[in-house]
């Protein structure tokens, strides 16, 4: 069965943005999803305000996450999902650091604590089970964004070893193509000995990818920080890069990236 899946940079509440702060774009934002009514979407840069005003309007989804201080502080790296067609059997939440179960956590100069919220679903009507995990890697430090990927495949392949379960993997990853998270999780090179097996979903985006942080300019000239990963056991049989205006505007200063997955 095919299902929607969809990662979106949210922008945080920044009053200094003007006409594209939070409260102008919210309409914008829910549109956006509704508009491709994924399964679940992967949110990042949403703080607690920002996610209940969602809700909402999001009727139909429910939420997952904490806050990278822990709780409801700061930005949660949440999942929405569509609470009448997946049951929710476990998630949890860990810190991209040396020490990632402790809350807010920070290691190799990271600009923040920066987390990966994970959940296992299982769809009612097939039956079938995967695992889910969102997060958003540290804008400052290449180092922090090269460990604490290696953090969150240590936890997939745990987890793997435990449920063997189809994983998707999406975010912020805030590096291109060219750098080592991307190529480690794409299969291209190694992170510390160790191989990925994940396939990036940009694969079956015909033509080149384009940029997917705008700074609510628009346009497409550039590279991705924003990914979308699954399994082999996953098929991926469209992806799209959605760079539409909604009134006049953009829902935020991120471009949604959708894929439609086959389990």
């Amino acid at each position: 069965m095919a299902y929607t899946v969809m990662t979106f940079n949210l922008r945080y509440n920044n009053p200094g943005d003007g006409q594209n702060a939070w409260p102008n774009r919210i309409d914008k934002v829910v549109e956006m999803i509704h508009a491709h009514a994924p399964l679940f979407v992967g949110t990042q840069e949403g703080y607690y305000e920002m996610l209940n005003d969602l809700q909402p309007k999001l009727a139909e989804y429910a939420w997952i996450g904490e806050g990278r201080f822990g709780a409801r502080e700061n930005e949660h790296c949440a999942i929405f999902y569509k609470q009448e067609e997946l049951t929710l059997q476990q998630h949890g939440q860990f810190w991209l650091s040396e020490t990632p179960e402790v809350t807010a956590s920070i290691s190799w100069n990271s600009g923040f604590p920066r987390v990966c919220t994970w959940a296992i679903f299982e769809h009612k009507k097939t039956g079938e089970r995967f695992i889910v995990y969102n997060t958003h890697l540290d804008h400052q430090s290449q180092q922090a964004r090269d460990l604490g990927t290696k953090v969150i495949w240590d936890y997939i392949t745990a987890h793997h070893k435990e449920h063997a379960l189809p994983v998707i993997l999406m975010g912020d990853f805030n590096s291109r193509p060219v750098d080592l998270p991307i190529r480690f999780l794409r299969g291209e090179t190694d992170l510390d000995g160790e191989q990925s097996w994940l396939k990036d979903a940009y694969t079956q985006l015909p033509g080149p990818i384009g940029w997917t942080a705008h700074d609510f300019q628009g346009g497409e000239a550039g590279e991705p920080i924003d990914y979308i990963f699954v399994s082999p056991d996953v098929a991926v049989d469209r992806a799209l890069v959605d760079r539409r205006e909604i009134g006049g505007g953009y829902p935020s200063d991120h471009y949604p990236v959708i894929a439609q997955i086959n389990l």
